[in-house]
């Protein structure tokens, strides 16, 4: 397999491995020396031009979706009571109080140390309130719409055996095929041009905390809850998942970004770990590995695990040449202005 020796990086920590541009990582023991995939990925996707037209196009999409799940909710008198149930679901006191917890975690047990109100936690505590306030919405409507979409124009994919099968099997099976989507939502995002246009923000972080989980764009879930719609449309029909499942699954996905070197041991090969995950998110070293949101059984069957070692240092995080603009480099009286700017980056180019 032909590699570019000026984006070949290795892992740190792992000098082992090395992660070729064509998506696989390969296994040698001299790593070369030049650019960083990250940030020679990050300048070639955000491209050039004044404006990014598919990224409106994919806007209007998810809008669609959106006021098509409005419409359904309207017709049977079921808005309120969604919504509602949505903010229970995906912003529930438990995972409130996981995240307040784990904040202390992280002062007391820091993968790299940080001040409680470093610029970065401070940032992503702004995205946490705009994703309590508007993106839970959002995504209560775009899983309502695109159920609805599939109910009217795919009911093919409907298993109507799994009614005779146990309804914990049905709903064990349903949220491993919901995490096998999401793991491939989430290798989209990092595969397709305009889809890292809305999930770079999550990655230009160089202060990883708990709170970095929710400091993604707001039209970043929309590719996860179309696929993911798919399984509990197909598997469970008209019987809903449980509210405490779906808060379950939020936190061991919230869980992952903490800024602690937690492995988890043995569970840890299976569930994806704060440790694991952080070399996702590493500046130097390669990208399109640790896909994985819960599970890591994706990433091993794709050949993209990469297990954290106890003598590894503590990887550095963010996007290599700051492709984006961060709060790490903005005056601190311009915490609006730059969420603002994050959430209008992926429409309009940023530069090389």
């Amino acid at each position: 397999m032909a590699v570019d020796a000026q984006r070949e990086r290795t892992v740190p920590g792992h000098s082992d491995i090395v992660f070729e541009p064509s998506g696989d990582v390969s296994y040698r023991r001299d790593a070369l020396e030049g650019d960083s995939i990250q940030a020679t990925a990050a300048r070639s996707r955000l491209g050039a031009g004044r404006l990014h037209l598919p990224s409106f196009a994919f806007a209007t999409v998810t809008g669609w979706v959106a006021w098509q799940g409005a419409v359904s909710l309207e017709r049977r008198g079921a808005l309120g009571s969604t919504m509602a149930s949505g903010w229970a679901e995906l912003a529930a006191p438990a995972l409130v109080g996981l995240v307040l917890i784990v904040l202390v975690c992280e002062q007391i047990w820091p993968a790299e140390p940080r001040r409680a109100l470093a610029r970065g936690h401070v940032h992503d505590a702004c995205f946490f309130l705009m994703y309590a306030a508007g993106v839970v919405p959002l995504m209560t409507l775009l899983g309502v719409g695109f159920a609805a979409v599939l109910g009217a124009h795919a009911r093919w994919i409907e298993a109507p055996w799994t009614a005779s099968w146990p309804r914990w099997v049905v709903v064990a099976v349903t949220l491993v095929a919901m995490d096998a989507c999401n793991w491939l939502a989430h290798w989209t995002d990092h595969r397709i041009n305009t889809l890292w246009r809305f999930h770079a923000v999550h990655h230009s972080q160089e202060e990883l905390s708990v709170l970095t989980s929710f400091r993604a764009h707001p039209l970043v879930h929309t590719t996860g809850f179309l696929l993911a719609t798919v399984p509990v449309v197909a598997l469970t029909g008209d019987h809903a998942l449980a509210a405490a499942l779906i808060t379950a699954y939020v936190c061991l996905g919230t869980l992952p970004h903490a800024n602690v070197r937690w492995s988890f041991g043995p569970v840890g090969r299976i569930i994806v770990s704060p440790a694991y995950h952080r070399i996702h998110h590493s500046v130097d070293g390669p990208i399109g590995v640790n896909l994985g949101i819960v599970l890591t059984v994706w990433d091993l069957l794709a050949r993209r695990a990469v297990f954290p070692r106890a003598s590894s240092a503590v990887c550095r995080t963010g996007l290599a040449g700051r492709p984006l603009a961060i709060e790490q480099v903005r005056d601190r009286g311009r915490r609006v202005p730059l969420l603002l700017a994050q959430l209008v980056g992926p429409f309009v180019s940023t530069g090389s």
